[in-house]
């Protein structure tokens, strides 16, 4: 059996669109005073913009390996997109990558303003923790808060910000592989570690399962980060959405650049590779998680 896992995350983004398009409504919730006008425009102009749905896609799929496919897990997966977005907000502005185009569209600070940008981004990350103590997202509040506490660290000093730093860092500096596996692993690889193995621990599945969902995770993203760093080589920006060479122009350290293209796509195989090693034991069930894989090396945008 094989799953087009293009269609299969346009299947899902539009069930889980819906659910961020009434999660981010102009109406006030319970304790909340009021939901500034523009505030709400920025979120949803960053939110709500299209995009690849990858990390919300991979944690529904995980959920549903193990037979859990209802609105709670949409809510976590918003909650997960939220902080994504947050960060493409804050990472686009001019002190970080200062970056006009997203998505196909000026990014944030240029449909908004800088100041707009950072709150959008802040509020952003704000709501996700909200969401994640939705009731829906699980009955047990012990599992809803570990979730939130590897959200924290997924996103936080050890993870994704943490990553970005080190990133900042390595601009136009000489790091070996283990630095750059490191970096990307943090930048981009916490969060979608994250949505695998939350995924799994919210449909109820066993340690076991939990802990070979997190390798799967790992290593789907460090495949997405490869296959970015080759797009941004060799990608068109129309195609993109963003611009292209910018990492070069930047002197950003990746593995494209310290080890060469041909190299790049034979990691990339064997990460495919590994993945569907990880997935075996789940047999025809775990089709669309392997096309995830497949998907995320071989993507053109």
């Amino acid at each position: 059996m094989t799953v087009d896992a293009a269609d299969q995350l346009a299947a899902d983004a539009g069930r889980f669109e819906a659910m961020l398009e009434t999660l981010l409504a102009p109406e006030p919730l319970e304790e909340e005073l009021a939901r500034p006008d523009r505030l709400v425009e920025a979120m949803r102009y960053a939110a709500l913009g299209g995009g690849k749905r990858l990390r919300p896609g991979l944690m529904i799929a995980a959920a549903r390996l193990f037979g859990r496919d209802d609105e709670g897990v949409l809510v976590a997966a918003a909650a997960l997109e939220c902080i994504h977005c947050y960060s493409l907000v804050h990472d686009d502005l001019p002190a970080m990558d200062d970056d006009d185009l997203r998505r196909g569209r000026p990014t944030v600070h240029r449909a908004f303003d800088e100041a707009t940008a950072i709150l959008a981004g802040d509020a952003l990350l704000t709501l996700a923790f909200d969401l994640v103590a939705d009731p829906r997202v699980h009955a047990d509040a012990g599992l809803r808060l570990a979730a939130s506490r590897d959200l924290a660290r997924a996103a936080g000093i050890g993870g994704m910000a943490g990553g970005q730093m080190l990133d900042l860092a390595a601009e136009h500096s000489s790091l070996g592989e283990a630095e750059i596996r490191l970096l990307q692993s943090m930048k981009t690889g916490a969060l979608i570690r994250y949505a695998a193995r939350t995924g799994a621990r919210l449909a109820g599945a066993s340690s076991q399962d939990i802990e070979r969902l997190t390798r799967f995770g790992e290593v789907i993203g460090l495949a997405f980060q490869l296959a970015d760093d080759l797009l941004d080589v060799e990608g068109d920006a129309a195609a993109l959405g963003k611009a292209a060479g910018k990492d070069a122009a930047a002197g950003k350290a990746t593995l494209v650049a310290l080890k060469g293209a041909e190299w790049t796509r034979a990691e990339l195989s064997r990460l495919v590779g590994e993945a569907e090693t990880l997935l075996a034991p789940y047999g025809a069930r775990a089709a669309e998680l392997a096309g995830l894989a497949r998907f995320v090396a071989v993507r053109d945008r």
